[in-house]
C-alpha cells in the first residue's frame, strides 16, 4: 500500500481506534462514578484503541501473516512498546485540555489532538521497528 491510498488507510483505522477508545471511555466514565474514574477511563480506552489499531494495521496497512502465538505476542509485545511513548503524548494532551479548560468536552479535544499526533509518531516506529521485516 502506497501513497494517498497509505495515508487514507491508515487515517480511517486511527479514527475508528479513536472512536472506540472514546466510546470505551466514556462507557467506563458512565460506569464508573468514582474518584479517579477518568484515569480508568483513559487506561480503558487506551486498551481496546490500541488492540483495534494493532489487528488493522497489522492486515491492512502492513499485510503482514499472522506468526505463531509466541512470534504474534512478540510482535503485539513490540508493537504495545513502541506505543508507550505515543500514548504518554496522547495522555498528556488530554490531562491538559481537561486540566486546562476544566470542561468535559474540551477533554475530548486534546484526546483526539493527542491521538492524532500520537498515531503519525506510531506509524513510523511500526514501519521502522515492528513491521519492517513483513512489508
Amino acid at each position: 500500500m502506497f501513497g494517498l491510498r497509505l495515508v487514507l488507510a491508515y487515517s480511517a483505522f486511527a479514527a475508528l481506534a479513536m472512536a472506540v477508545n472514546l466510546l470505551t471511555q466514556e462507557g467506563v466514565a458512565r460506569l464508573w462514578p468514582y474518584p479517579g474514574s477518568l484515569y480508568v477511563a483513559i487506561l480503558a480506552g487506551t486498551l481496546t484503541g490500541l488492540y483495534t489499531k494493532y489487528e488493522l494495521d497489522r492486515r491492512y496497512i502492513f499485510a503482514a501473516a499472522r506468526r505463531s502465538a509466541r512470534g504474534e505476542g512478540r510482535r503485539f509485545l513490540l508493537y504495545s512498546l513502541n506505543g508507550v511513548f505515543t500514548t504518554l503524548v496522547f495522555w498528556g494532551m488530554e490531562l491538559a485540555f481537561a486540566l486546562t479548560f476544566e470542561a468535559y468536552t474540551m477533554r475530548y479535544v486534546g484526546a483526539v489532538l493527542g491521538l492524532a499526533i500520537g498515531y503519525w509518531l506510531k506509524y513510523r516506529l511500526d514501519r521502522r521497528f515492528v513491521f519492517a521485516h513483513d512489508t
